[in-house]
């Protein structure tokens, strides 16, 4: 017996030896990828998140909400771990079973959410932590528009002069909500009539656009360089253009336009779900997110944050636009299927 005991014994000890002797494989660091628009996160931040927690995020840029959609549709929801999305976007892209749940046990600094955003979109509440909140209008250059821009006509139907100067957005609903809101109907009309109107105005524009891609908010902008000379545009993005040329302007026409609301999102593939909703958790430190706010000039909705804003960045019309500039102003809503195929067509005939 004591000859097995002792074979057994020693079996273990050239084993641990065996064991403690092999190359350590060192871990892998922390890593999520986030799907994320352009200029919409403070590297700064990320790099702050980095040294306190030692996860990295990675960026991967769409360019809009819909070439987002076909990215995540490409791959089935898989391979990211975060996303931004759109109000209008989250209820699908959770009915595809493409996004985990989100609650303030995962994320205790939700308590500093405004409850308006957070159930302003259907499915939101569930699925999304509410990360900025803005408008959509006109941006343009007040040296080469020799005209005070008010309306939604005055980029649809510009003077000859614009010709080839006109930006737009390749978005299906922006594109088509402002040509509806233009003619003095809801953008989220499902009146066939309302929509082929729609679709004559942006046909007729047609010859004055230069682009129905976004363009870019850096010195290489072609509004700061004077290639276009209006175009369609987020107000938070024409507050960072704005940095390059102040001759750049931005208005809310005066018909209204979309009120809109960005989601953080956890794919409900992701293989680091808790290291996801620990990095949305940091962002709304109020902190994190009222200088997150400054870096992108947009509303934050977080509360909490709004308090350690500067008054000159509440008090900003462009950021933060009064209760009166936004009566005319409405969020995105639901489609039916077959309104949503109308639409897709309409735009495909306009931009491809």
């Amino acid at each position: 017996m004591r000859i097995v005991m002792y074979f057994w014994k020693n079996l273990w000890i050239t084993f641990f030896l065996i064991v403690a002797t092999l190359p350590v494989q060192a871990a892998e660091p922390p890593e999520l990828l986030f799907l994320n628009w352009a200029d919409y996160m403070d590297p700064e931040i990320l790099e702050e998140f980095k040294q306190r927690t030692g996860i990295t995020v990675k960026q991967i840029y769409f360019d809009s909400d819909g070439s987002r959609d076909e990215l995540l549709l490409e791959t089935e929801g898989k391979g990211f771990d975060l996303a931004l999305v759109n109000g209008a976007s989250i209820r699908i892209l959770a009915g595809r079973g493409w996004l985990a749940s989100i609650s303030e046990t995962d994320i205790p600094n939700l308590k500093h959410v405004d409850p308006r955003w957070r159930t302003e979109h259907e499915g939101a509440e569930t699925y999304g932590v509410p990360y900025f909140w803005g408008t959509l209008g006109i941006a343009y250059r007040q040296d080469l528009i020799p005209f005070a821009v008010l309306s939604w006509m005055d980029l649809l139907q510009p003077p000859e002069g614009l010709n080839g100067r006109v930006g737009m957005i390749s978005d299906s609903r922006d594109m088509i909500g402002v040509a509806l809101k233009a003619l003095g109907y809801s953008l989220n009309s499902t009146d066939k009539q309302e929509l082929k109107a729609a679709e004559a105005l942006l046909q007729e524009q047609a010859s004055a656009v230069k682009t129905y891609q976004y363009i870019s908010l850096d010195e290489n902008s072609a509004l700061v360089n004077g290639q276009v000379a209006m175009s369609m545009m987020y107000n938070g993005d024409a507050r960072m253009v704005q940095e390059y040329d102040e001759n750049i302007a931005f208005v809310l026409p005066q018909e209204g336009g979309n009120i809109w609301v960005d989601y953080l999102t956890v794919l409900s593939a992701s293989t680091d779900k808790v290291s996801a909703k620990r990095f949305i958790d940091f962002l709304n430190e109020p902190e994190i997110a009222a200088r997150l706010a400054q870096y992108v000039y947009y509303a934050t909705p977080n509360r909490a944050a709004e308090k350690l804003l500067p008054a000159d960045f509440k008090n900003d019309p462009v950021i933060y636009p009064s209760g009166k500039a936004l009566e005319k102003s409405k969020p995105y809503r639901r489609l039916p299927p077959r309104i949503q195929k109308y639409r897709a067509a309409i735009f495909s005939r306009i931009v491809y």
